[in-house]
Formats: structure tokens, sequence, C-alpha cells
């Protein structure tokens, strides 16, 4: 019986390493659950693994997606499930990894993902903007309490799409919420973190090195290809800050610090929603055994 791996955790803790030694010893392939990964072009700002790796070890759903494209989760849990299961089928242990937390759970769990209605959209974003969301807020507690209690009375996205799922489908946003059940295929979860002063650490090395290494020549032949009209793609973190700097709102120099700071602040969210999760082994990802380590949860 083929066990699935998944490998998760914050970014700069080694995942994407790890999950290749993984499925090199496992005879397997890897399934990329990074959503901006998803993106052709998008590498250097993604750190997303080299021809030579991929050549080492197959993986599936990279570049997969122009960045004029929306990036959707409901799209890519259709099409991580049939690699999962077709992986499976053929005697090959597929290695999910990636720290989009809501994309790794949506292969994992029975997550529903609601259909959306333009018309109900555009007026609540509309009554939105003229009542503000704490209001909206305090409608969505009288209809579905436990919503109300997990969304921000300030997220006025979030409290939209909670009111449209519910007037769509006539059931509580909180019955399509995420929430960690018995995981499908009887996945074997691995978390990898860090101390984190080692981890923004790590950051900051990462972010310079994207700097020095081309990423701002990337992002500029990404906007020719239509990056800005990319509603996902134009907001991945480093991408958003250095169009910012090519419309002159800080130097280059600026965004490069903006960025290192995004991300210091996208892996406090990352931990904080895999930290839920109790189905996840964690291991210290500076481990000189880490291989070892993992390799003995796997089989």
């Amino acid at each position: 019986m083929i066990t699935p791996l998944a490998v998760v955790g914050p970014t700069a803790t080694g995942k994407s390493d790890l999950a290749i030694e993984l499925a090199v010893r496992l005879g397997g392939e890897v399934v990329n659950a990074d959503a901006a990964q998803l993106y052709r072009g998008m590498d250097i700002g993604t750190a997303k693994v080299t021809a030579e790796q991929r050549a080492a070890v197959p993986h599936h759903l990279l570049d997969v997606l122009d960045v004029t494209e929306t990036a959707s989760v409901a799209a890519y849990q259709k099409h991580a499930r049939r690699v999962v299961e077709e992986l499976i089928a053929v005697g090959r242990t597929p290695v999910l990894v990636g720290g989009s937390g809501l994309y790794v759970q949506a292969v994992l769990d029975d997550l529903e993902f609601p259909g959306t209605d333009p018309a109900i959209r555009s007026r609540l974003q509309d009554e939105l903007a003229v009542v503000g969301a704490p209001l909206l807020h305090e409608r969505l507690a009288a209809l579905d309490p436990v919503a109300a209690g997990a969304i921000l009375p300030t997220n006025g996205r979030r409290v939209v799409r909670a009111l449209e799922v519910i007037e769509l489908t006539g059931r509580p946003f909180s019955a399509t919420m995420p929430r960690p059940g018995p995981a499908r295929y009887a996945t074997v979860l691995i978390g990898l973190d860090r101390e984190p002063p080692e981890l923004d650490a790590r950051i900051d090395a990462r972010v310079a090195g994207m700097f020095a290494g081309g990423f701002v020549d990337e992002v500029r032949a990404l906007e020719a290809r239509g990056l800005r009209d990319g509603r996902t793609a134009s907001r991945a973190l480093g991408y958003q800050q250095v169009l910012a700097a090519f419309d002159g709102e800080y130097s280059l120099a600026e965004a490069e610090t903006v960025t290192a700071q995004g991300h210091r602040r996208f892996v406090r969210r990352q931990r904080s929603w895999f930290r839920r999760d109790k189905r996840i082994t964690w291991l210290d990802a500076g481990r000189p055994d880490l291989v070892d380590a993992a390799g003995r949860l796997a089989w």
C-alpha cells in the first residue's frame, strides 16, 4: 500500500530539498503545493527548484499557469488529487510539498469550495464600501456565529465571501471552512521549522540572493507578459513590491527590505496555520540527520 507524504511548514525551512531526498529514497514523485510556483516564469522569487533537481525527480504542478491567469484552490484541488491518485495507481509515492496551507489541506481533506455569484458578490462589495466591514461582520455573526468567530471584523474580503456563500448555498459558511480531519490516502504529514532568529536570517539571506540574482529582471520580463493583469500572480510576495518600485512608490533597495519583512510576517501566518493541525509530526529542519528522521516517519 502506497502511503503519500506531505512536507509542510514555513518558507525557507528546506522543504523542497527534503521532499526530493524522500522521493529519491521512496521511488516517489514530488507534487507542488506552493501557489506561487504554479506560475511559469516565477522562478527566482519563489525559490523554485532547479532544472537539475527536476531532472533527478519528476515534479508535478509546477509551471502550469500563465501570470495572467488566476490561481484557484478549487482547480488546484482537482488537478492535485488526480496526480496523487495516478501516482498511487502506478506504485509511485506522492510527496506533496509546499507552504500554502489551504492548498495542502485542499488535497488532504474533504474541503468544499462553493462557487461564486458575480451579482451577489458585487452587491455585497458595494455594501461593504458604504457601511464598512464591522457592520457586515455583525450580520455574519447573526447568520453564522462560528464563521464570524473565525473572521476578523476588519477583514472585509472574507466577510463578503462568507455572506456570499451563505446566500448562494443556504448553508452556514462555517460548513465549508477548512478544518483538519482524517487525511485522505492515510497521508504522513511532516512539518519542518527552525528557531525564529535562524529562520529570519535565512529569509534575509534568501531575499538578498533573489535581488542579487536577477529577480528584478525576472519581474520586468513577467511585466511584459502581463503580470500586472494577473489578479493573483501580481500580488505574490516580492513581485508586488518590485512592481511598486517600478511605479516609483519606493526604491528597489526599499523593495528588497519590504519583501524580507513581508516574508517574515508570512512565516508567522504559516506557522500559526500548520501548528493547528495535530496530525503533523514536527522536525527541526536544522538537525543533521533530518532525512533519516523524516524517512523513519515515512516507512
